[in-house]
């Protein structure tokens, strides 16, 4: 099946896939690599469990939250 992520909407009200649980697990840059392919309007961002962030909702940022072995936390969601 072909994903358009430009002309879809999410839960999120943003366009494209907008959650990644698959990637739990995984190595942070590998899950980066993948989101920013599954869905190429979104910047992944690999980040430390602990970080501060901002806490505005932005459509095109995805938080990567790693641990200090790099392994994805958290699903990463569009934030």
């Amino acid at each position: 099946m072909f994903f358009n992520a430009r002309s879809r909407m999410s839960s999120s009200g943003c366009k494209g896939k907008d959650s990644w649980p698959e990637l739990v697990g995984a190595k942070g840059e590998a899950a980066a690599a993948t989101i920013e392919k599954e869905n190429p309007l979104v910047n992944a961002i690999v980040i430390l469990e602990g970080t501060a962030t901002t806490r505005d909702f932005r459509c095109d940022r995805v938080w990567v939250w790693v641990n200090h072995k790099g392994v994805v936390t958290r699903t990463p969601i569009i934030t």
